[in-house]
C-alpha cells in the first residue's frame, strides 16, 4: 500500500477514532491537519485526542505552535510535508486527519503558480515591508493589486501573500488570472464520515456539552490571564472566539453554549460542502465495516 489515506469531514463526525484504527490495521502514522491542534494549551475546546485515546499510535502536528503565535497555511505545509515524506520512506503509512481542507490540500498539491520563476529581490523587498510595515500593511498591497488573491489568503500567510505580489510584479497580471491548477503530490483516498444531519448535529451538541463540564470556560480564562488575547490567531477558534467574547460582555454559560453550537453546526455544513468537491473521496456510512471499506480504497 503506496497511497496517503487521508481521513476528513465534519468536527464531531469520528475522524479520530477511525484514524487510530486505521493506524493499526495498515502500519499507519496520523498528521492531524486541524488549525486549533496545533496549538498547545488548548485541549478542552479543540477535542485534543488524549494519550489514551490515542493508543500507543504516533501523533504529529499537536501541540507545535505557542498559542500566542500565528501560524499559517505555509508553515503547516512547511512543517507537515516533511513527516509525510519521511513515512513513506520508512513504508509506512501517513494518514492525515482533520477539518481544515486548507492544511489537507497544501499537503496533498503543490502549485505551479503560473510557472512563473522565484525573484529574489522582490522576496526581499516585500518581507523588508512585512517586518517593518506589519503583515496587515502587505496585504493591503494585495487588495490593491490582486483583491481576487488576497480574498483567498489571510494576511498571516506572509509567505503566499508575497509570492502572489511576486508574481503580479514579474507579469504585470495578478495570480488569480495565471495558470495555477494544482499537481498531486502523492497518490491518496480521501475518507469522511457521513451522519444524517440530525445525528450530526445531536453529536456537536453532546460534545459542546461535554466541553463545558470538562472546564472550557476555565481553560480559555487561563489562556486570557496567561497573555493570549481576544485578538490572537488561536482565539479565532469556534469554542475560544465565544468565550472570550462572553466573559468580556458578563454573557452566562448557557448563551456561550448555545452560541458555540450554533457557530459549530455552520462550521460542520461548510466541512461538508468543501470535502464534497474533493478528489478521490468517498463516503462511509457509520453503520457499515468502515475499516474494510478503507482497506479496499487502499488496494
Amino acid at each position: 500500500m503506496s497511497k496517503v489515506l487521508v481521513i476528513c469531514g465534519a468536527t464531531a463526525s469520528g475522524k479520530t477514532a477511525l484514524s487510530v484504527a486505521c493506524a493499526k490495521a495498515f502500519n499507519g502514522e496520523i498528521i492531524s491537519a486541524d488549525s486549533l491542534l496545533v496549538y498547545k494549551g488548548l485541549d478542552i475546546g479543540t477535542a485534543k485526542p488524549s494519550m489514551e485515546e490515542r493508543q500507543g499510535v504516533p501523533h504529529h502536528m499537536i501541540d507545535v505552535v505557542d498559542a500566542k503565535e500565528s501560524f499559517s497555511v505555509s508553515d503547516y505545509e512547511d512543517m507537515a510535508l516533511p513527516i509525510v515524506e519521511n513515512l513513506i520512506a520508512q513504508g509506512k503509512m501517513p494518514i492525515i486527519c482533520g477539518g481544515t481542507g486548507f492544511y489537507i490540500n497544501s499537503i496533498l498539491y503543490k502549485s505551479q503558480f503560473g510557472n512563473v520563476g522565484a525573484d529574489e529581490q522582490l522576496r526581499e523587498k516585500y518581507e523588508r515591508i512585512a517586518e517593518e510595515q506589519g503583515k496587515e500593511y502587505l496585504h493591503g498591497i494585495l487588495q490593491e493589486k490582486d483583491p481576487e488573491s488576497a480574498k483567498k489568503l489571510h494576511y498571516n500567510d506572509v509567505k503566499r501573500v508575497i509570492r502572489a505580489l511576486e508574481i503580479f510584479d514579474v507579469t504585470g497580471k495578478p495570480k488569480s488570472m495565471q495558470q495555477d491548477s494544482p499537481i498531486p503530490r502523492f497518490d491518496f483516498a480521501a475518507v469522511s464520515i457521513e451522519y444524517p444531519r440530525e445525528v450530526l448535529y445531536r453529536r456537536i451538541e453532546l460534545r459542546v456539552e461535554q466541553m463545558f463540564e470538562q472546564g472550557l470556560v476555565e481553560e480559555v480564562q487561563t489562556l486570557l490571564n496567561g497573555g493570549v488575547t481576544e485578538e490572537m490567531q488561536c482565539m479565532q477558534g469556534i469554542g475560544y472566539k465565544e468565550i472570550a467574547e462572553g466573559i468580556r460582555l458578563g454573557a452566562t454559560v448557557g448563551e456561550m453554549k448555545d452560541l458555540i453550537k450554533k457557530n459549530t453546526r455552520n462550521y460542520a455544513k461548510r466541512q461538508e460542502t468543501f470535502f464534497k468537491r474533493m478528489e478521490n473521496h468517498t463516503r462511509l456510512m457509520p453503520t457499515g465495516d468502515m475499516l474494510k471499506e478503507v482497506a479496499t480504497l487502499l488496494k
